[in-house]
């Protein structure tokens, strides 16, 4: 029992006798009206997480990625041969052999559109989704964009049972969350946990033009679980997971999921438009440490430094300097590369928008028409 629990704790040595062991005694004051506040089950102080798992799982699919792989097949040595001058051991030609991969995936659509991960599907030459209720369909990859590691499946149904879109944007640290999905194949695993941060950047997924924004969370997610489901405690759809810290290849309790701003964003322009069109200024950038702010002479660290700027980009045409400090992109503040990123990447090419920069003492603004982000990674 602790001071927090309604009281304070004395601890007292008692007097020594000789011969006598000395005992420690821990005297507690209580409050009375917290006496059986940690002695008794008080079902509306504690989350009710069964409504939010008993309907988000029925939502939540199974994903079988078949990938035609190529196995070199050669002659083996025959004598025979030999004897006559023929060579020995050349290659006959390629063969082909299947191999299958699992993960899962968020059915957001009644008609049947399912997002999962890019790297679930990235390859494959034939995809299959299983549905909670044992139904499988053959899916029609509809579109994927290796930047945010997402994709977006289609399969031939009706009135399937579909997640609700929440605010990733609104989660809190210390919330509760779910994570749903086929761990090692087992389909229609459930696993709790809280947010544990927010806004991760890890450098993990392999593009060029990465965008990266993870929410951690310390619910159990093993390989598997790529492309399923983190949802909130009222069973809204906050996340799509999509990598494990590991040092084994299992859950150490550090999983990271893609928000579902970022996916919502992403799966409505791969279906309006087949991909997913970015905005791009070409200039490099680089966090405002505090060491770099003083060296620089900057009055904060606020903004992101830009390091270079590409010849004839739009930053260049607009007159943006390497030196300058990025405050704010089409009024949306900018605290670090990755806001900047995304700021920009959600800008339409063709239009002019509004830059707010600090050049040495000074404060300006300026325009800058956004182009479209170049494609220099596979999958884009």
């Amino acid at each position: 029992m602790s001071a927090a629990a309604g009281g304070f704790t004395a601890w007292k040595v008692a007097a020594p006798r000789e011969g006598s062991v000395q005992y420690i005694e821990r005297e507690v004051e209580r409050t009375p009206a917290l006496g059986t506040h940690f002695t008794s089950y008080q079902a509306e102080q504690y989350p009710d997480l069964t409504y939010a798992a008993e309907n988000a799982v029925k939502a939540v699919v199974n994903i079988e990625a078949v990938q035609q792989v190529e196995m070199p097949r050669r002659r083996g040595y025959d004598p025979f041969l030999e004897f006559f001058g023929i060579p020995q051991g050349y290659d006959e030609g390629p063969q082909f052999r299947e191999q299958r991969a699992g993960g899962s995936g968020v059915i957001i659509s009644a008609d049947g559109y399912v997002v999962t991960n890019n790297h679930v599907v990235d390859g494959a030459s034939k995809l299959r989704v299983k549905l909670n209720d044992g139904r499988s369909f053959d899916a029609k990859l509809i579109g994927k964009d290796s930047a945010t590691d997402l994709a977006l499946l289609k399969v031939e149904a009706k009135g399937l049972p579909t997640l609700a879109f929440g605010s990733s944007d609104a989660l809190r640290l210390g919330e509760w969350v779910l994570a749903i999905g086929s761990p090692f194949d087992l389909q229609s695993t459930i696993t709790a946990g809280i947010v544990s941060a927010k806004a991760r950047q890890l450098g993990a997924i392999p593009n060029d033009f990465r965008i990266e924004s993870f929410i951690q969370t310390d619910a159990a997610i093993n390989p598997g679980n790529s492309g399923g489901a983190l949802i909130d405690a009222g069973g809204h759809l906050i996340g799509v997971n999509s990598a494990i810290y590991s040092r084994t290849g299992g859950s150490l309790g550090i999983g990271f999921a893609i928000p579902v701003s970022l996916a919502r964003n992403v799966m409505e322009q791969i279906i309006q438009n087949g991909s997913v069109t970015r905005g791009w200024i070409g200039v490099e950038v680089q966090a405002i440490t505090g060491e770099l702010a003083e060296s620089f002479g900057l009055p904060s660290s606020d903004g992101t430094l830009i390091s270079g700027v590409m010849r004839g980009s739009p930053a260049d045409r607009a007159g943006i300097q390497p030196g300058d400090v990025l405050l704010a992109v089409d009024g949306r503040k900018v605290t670090d590369p990755q806001s900047m990123l995304e700021a920009i990447a959600a800008l339409r090419p063709g239009r002019k928008a509004d830059f707010e920069l600090r050049r040495g003492k000074d404060t300006m603004g300026i325009k800058v028409e956004i182009a479209r982000r170049p494609a220099l990674s596979r999958g884009d």
